[in-house]
C-alpha cells in the first residue's frame, strides 16, 4: 500500500493525505467524527474518481486516523483549518467537497472561508452543529457536571468498542462555528444525501440545512431504509451518481 503524504501543521503536526491527480473539479473527501481516511466511503470515492480520471484527496484531520496529535486535542475550528490547508496547499483549481457526517460541517466552514476555491458541496449525513444540537443538549445533569469539572466525558460509540470521548474546549470552542442559526452565505450547487433510519443525525437537520443555504441549487435526497453510514453497495452506486451529476452541472458553468 503506497505511503500516505505529509503537509506540515501549527504546532509541529502533520496531516497524512492520498491523493490522485486528474481532472479538475477535483474532490476532497472530509470524513467524521473519529473516523479516518480508509472508510468504506472515502475508497470508494477515490476509486470511482480514479477511473474517471478525475482529481481525488483524502486525508484525515489532527487526531485522526494517520495523522498526529491526540484526538482530544482536536476541536471544530482546528480541524475546519486541516481542510482548507489540504485546498490552499494540495490543490489548484475548483474543488468539490464531499464531506460525511462531521465531515459535512467541515465543508461548510472551508467553503465559506474558501468561496473562491470550493465549486460544489455534497452532503451524506451532514452533521452542522452536532456538538451543540446533538451532543450537548442530550447529556444528563451527571454526565454535564463530569464534563465541567473533569474537562471530558466518553461517550459509547455504536460503531465499535472504543467510547468517544467529549472534550469540554470541543463543545464551547465549536460554538464559535455554528451555522444552522441564521442564513449560510453560500451560493455554490449543494447535494445532500440522508437516511430517514439513521440514529445519529436526524433526517430533518438536511431539511434545515437546505433552507439555511443563501443558494437556490440545493437539492436534499431522502433515503426512507438509508442508515448513518450509507456505506452499503447500492448506497454507494447512489452516491457516486449524485457526485458525478453534480460535476456535470458545475462542468457547464466553469
Amino acid at each position: 500500500m503506497t505511503e500516505p503524504g505529509a503537509i506540515k501543521r501549527p504546532g509541529g503536526h502533520s496531516l497524512a493525505y492520498h491523493a490522485s491527480p486528474g481532472n479538475a473539479p477535483g474532490v476532497i473527501f472530509l470524513g467524521g467524527f473519529m473516523s479516518d481516511m480508509t472508510g468504506t466511503k472515502a475508497m470508494a470515492f477515490e476509486d470511482h474518481c480514479r477511473a474517471r480520471g478525475r482529481a481525488f484527496i483524502r486525508f484525515d484531520y489532527l487526531g485522526h486516523g494517520q495523522s498526529s496529535g491526540a484526538f482530544t486535542d482536536g476541536t471544530i475550528g482546528r480541524w475546519a483549518d486541516d481542510a482548507i490547508a489540504v485546498i490552499d496547499e494540495l490543490t489548484e483549481g475548483p474543488q468539490v467537497l464531499v464531506g460525511s457526517s462531521m465531515g459535512g460541517w467541515i465543508m461548510l466552514l472551508a467553503a465559506l472561508a474558501r468561496p473562491t476555491r470550493v465549486a460544489g458541496l455534497m452532503g451524506i449525513a451532514a452533521a452542522p452543529d452536532f456538538t451543540e444540537e446533538l451532543i450537548s443538549h442530550g447529556l444528563d445533569d451527571g454526565q454535564r457536571s463530569v464534563l465541567m469539572d473533569e474537562g471530558v466525558i466518553n461517550l459509547a460509540s455504536d460503531y465499535g468498542d472504543a467510547p468517544y470521548p467529549i472534550t469540554r474546549t470541543l463543545i464551547e470552542e465549536a460554538r464559535d462555528h455554528l451555522l444552522l442559526g441564521g442564513p449560510i452565505a453560500l451560493t455554490c450547487p449543494v447535494r445532500l444525501l440522508q437516511g430517514m433510519a439513521d440514529r445519529d443525525v436526524p433526517w430533518r437537520t438536511a431539511l434545515t440545512l437546505a433552507d439555511r443555504l443563501a443558494g437556490d441549487d440545493v437539492e436534499v435526497t431522502l433515503i426512507k431504509r438509508g442508515d448513518h453510514r450509507l456505506s452499503e453497495p447500492h448506497h454507494l452506486e447512489r452516491l457516486c451518481r449524485t457526485l458525478d451529476a453534480l460535476i456535470e452541472g458545475i462542468g457547464e458553468t466553469l
